[in-house]
């Protein structure tokens, strides 16, 4: 599974390329979400970033990302 830095993650800000956001170590492909049309979740949650400490003021939990395709790891 491929190992994102932080650095690598910020290409797939869902503008030119897919949409991943990073929570907990994983790295989940968003791309097919409506939700992240254009790479901006609730005009507030940006792809291409680590999503872990922001994560804790969603109005929903965690298994929502479950339903994700998980494309690989994060290491910062």
């Amino acid at each position: 599974m491929k190992v994102f830095t932080k650095e690598e993650l910020k290409e797939y800000d869902g503008v030119n390329k897919p949409a991943y956001v990073a929570y907990k170590g994983k790295v989940y492909d968003v791309s097919d979400s409506l939700m992240w049309e254009t790479g901006v979740h609730m005009g507030d949650h940006l792809a291409g970033h680590d999503l872990t400490e922001e994560f804790e003021d969603a109005p929903h939990g965690e298994d929502r990302l479950e339903v994700f395709p998980v494309v690989g790891e994060f290491r910062d």
